[in-house]
């Protein structure tokens, strides 16, 4: 805790942040990956400011972690017979089922000055922001203890289990994370869940048999949640962007403005899509 507020105050002795604030329509996996990392490459190259973001999935889809193995974890083929994508993401972690949620993402340079120089730091850092508009939802959200995350068993799944200040409502996981740094610029992009079936998820990953599925579906209820779940309402995703947007410009220091793609940006994402994310290349790479 020392050393968050270490931090708030270096951001406040900085000024608030200028950053850009962009909220997609729904989009196919494909696209939503490709416009996280157009982003990335434009921050990178300085032709745009850090930027927060926030979208949603149109068809559902499956991501899954940079160093996963789909064929091996997700059941491919029910995922095309469900109509649902698999897509695999630049950032590391487990499978993620995007389907009833809001995910958010940003970018921005590792040298700014009141951005944590260490990954846990930063989770921290990010996590509070996310943690203060949830409150605003009326929802109170812990932060999961790096010692207390790591002594829990995982599966392909990401929602099996907190990682590094991610949320928890009733110490059941609420959102998840996942980070990379590359080119000098941090990208970290997470899912806040409105809905969560256990159910859903064990049906497109692959078991031995129906007694593992069953069993790994009455780990996921026990150990995740919602939003809709923790407010005792359905919760909605314009009403999430709000409250979360305001809570991390509140918590980090930062000062959210609504802006546009650059057309260089929009070239980038058009071209990732088509020649990266879409590719069985690139998402059953091992």
């Amino acid at each position: 805790m020392e050393a968050w507020a270490a931090v708030t105050e270096q951001a406040m002795n900085a000024g608030a942040a200028v950053w850009r604030l962009l909220v997609d329509e729904r989009s196919d996996a494909f696209w939503n990956m490709a416009a996280d990392e157009a982003m990335l490459q434009s921050h990178a190259a300085g032709e745009t400011p850090p930027t927060l973001r926030f979208y949603s999935w149109r068809p559902a889809a499956v991501s899954i972690g940079y160093f996963q193995k789909a064929d091996a974890q997700i059941d491919l083929k029910a995922c095309a017979e469900l109509g649902i994508d698999v897509v695999r993401r630049l950032t590391g972690g487990r499978a993620v089922l995007h389907e009833f949620e809001v995910t958010y993402s940003l970018v921005v340079s590792g040298s700014e000055p009141y951005i944590p120089l260490g990954v846990t730091a930063s989770y921290l850092y990010f996590s509070r922001g996310i943690a203060a508009g949830l409150a605003r939802l009326g929802i109170t959200a812990q932060m999961q203890a790096p010692e207390a995350a790591g002594s829990l068993a995982r599966s392909a799944a990401c929602f099996d289990a907190p990682s590094h200040y991610e949320l928890t409502v009733g110490g059941r996981k609420v959102a998840g994370s996942a980070q990379v740094r590359k080119d000098g610029v941090l990208l970290q992009h997470g899912s806040i869940l409105l809905q969560f079936s256990p159910e859903r998820m064990t049906e497109l990953m692959r078991f031995t048999d129906e007694t593992e599925k069953a069993a790994m579906a009455a780990e996921l209820s026990r150990r995740a949640t919602d939003l809709s779940q923790a407010a005792g309402r359905p919760v909605g995703f314009a009403e999430v962007v709000e409250a979360v947007q305001a809570g991390i410009a509140e918590q980090c220091g930062l000062k959210l403005e609504r802006g546009k793609r650059t057309p260089s940006e929009i070239n980038i994402l058009a071209e990732l899509a088509r020649k990266k994310y879409s590719s069985a290349e690139w998402t059953l790479r091992s």
